[in-house]
């Protein structure tokens, strides 16, 4: 009976084991990465064509012809009639200067993203659609410190770009750049992102750029980089080169900073940026050996009178070390971290003074635009 009990047993326990075997070679069939803990294997197909995430884009990607009339400077007696008609001076003409570029259509209602660069000056821009179609841009507003521009054009039946999230983006990844370099017309480059999030490289103020190594050549600035499942994923904007052609190394402003910036654009003709109102720079390393500084700060040179931090008490001489309990490390990250702050927010601000430490209270205000 026991004999009898146990094989019983033993079979159902073979029964659901062939059940479970077979179940998992389904599985691994449907989807072989299992076997490498979710990793693409190496030696996977790989797609044969992009073809259908550039069809998604390309609609979107215009070309931007902007131009500037530059008016000739000559003497004043160069345009006495009595002169001109006994010495035959030609009449001098106005010059265009020709600048080319790129841009992307991201709201079907006419707004479109380009570099702030491509139509800086510009005394008249032109678009033109993939589809023949053409069109006179109305600036709606620019942002220097992103190299950022926002147009609009007035056309009915609109492509856009779908809009993806750079912030998933990994060093790996495949990307497409989709532009108009060097007047050729629409064209495509194939690369993957060398890295994200590089800053420090003298471009722009506030720099967050995407690297790749997909071709980028004069006429690509304000063109798409866009993901290898068709999504928009960062505008174009720079190259690194000692010839003037590409070398491997572009940068791009991840879609979702360019989308922040271009919707305060819109709603408010600027970027609403945080400022206190200070000169900072690196602490001297004497300073630092002096004060045995080992938690890092800035160096305040100096602060602008009657602005948010000398109304708080901040003082030239005065090291910051912490604002809303992050730490600061270099200038350039602190103008980075009060300009996330929206204008009239109250922050808390940790500073040495000599080797005091002082918790204070400032209300940020509205970053001045740049000079031009």
């Amino acid at each position: 009976m026991r004999k009898r009990q146990l094989m019983n047993i033993l079979q159902y326990l073979l029964q659901w084991s062939m059940a479970g075997l077979a179940l998992a070679f389904v599985l691994v069939y449907l989807n072989p990465a299992l076997l490498r803990g979710g990793q693409f294997p190496a030696d996977a197909p790989q797609p044969r064509s992009y073809n259908q995430a550039v069809m998604q884009n390309a609609p979107a990607v215009v070309n931007v012809y902007a131009s500037q009339i530059l008016k000739p400077s000559s003497h004043p007696l160069f345009h006495d009639p009595l002169l001109r008609r006994f010495f035959g001076m030609p009449e001098q003409g106005a010059q265009r200067n020709n600048n080319l570029g790129s841009g992307v259509i991201v709201d079907s209602s006419g707004y479109l993203l380009t570099n702030a660069h491509v139509i800086h000056q510009a005394d008249e821009i032109l678009v033109t659609l993939s589809d023949g179609r053409q069109a006179t841009a109305e600036v709606v507003g620019m942002d220097s410190e992103t190299d950022l521009a926002v147009l609009f054009i007035d056309l009915e039946n609109l492509p856009t770009a779908p809009i993806g999230d750079s912030g998933r983006l990994q060093v790996g990844d495949v990307v497409l750049a989709i532009g108009n370099p060097y007047d050729f017309g629409q064209t495509v480059t194939q690369g993957i992102v060398s890295a994200t999030g590089r800053k420090r490289l003298g471009i722009t103020t506030f720099e967050d750029f995407i690297q790749t190594d997909a071709d980028i050549n004069p006429g690509n600035s304000g063109g798409a980089l866009i993901s290898a499942s068709g999504e928009l994923v960062g505008i174009n904007t720079a190259i690194f080169s000692r010839t003037g052609g590409s070398q491997g190394i572009g940068f791009s402003i991840p879609i979702n900073l360019a989308i922040n910036v271009m919707q305060q654009i819109i709603e408010h003709g600027f970027v609403r940026r945080g400022w206190l109102g200070v000169e900072t720079q690196i602490i001297p390393q004497d300073m630092v050996d002096a004060l045995g500084l080992t938690q890092g700060g800035v160096l305040i040179a100096g602060v602008l009178k009657d602005g948010p931090a000398a109304k708080a008490g901040i003082m030239p001489g005065d090291i910051l070390t912490e604002i809303n309990n992050e730490p600061l490390y270099n200038p350039r990250q602190a103008i980075q971290m009060v300009s996330q702050f929206q204008p009239e927010t109250r922050i808390d601000i940790v500073l040495l003074r000599g080797w005091e430490k002082i918790h204070l209270q400032a209300e940020v205000a509205q970053r001045p635009a740049p000079r031009p």
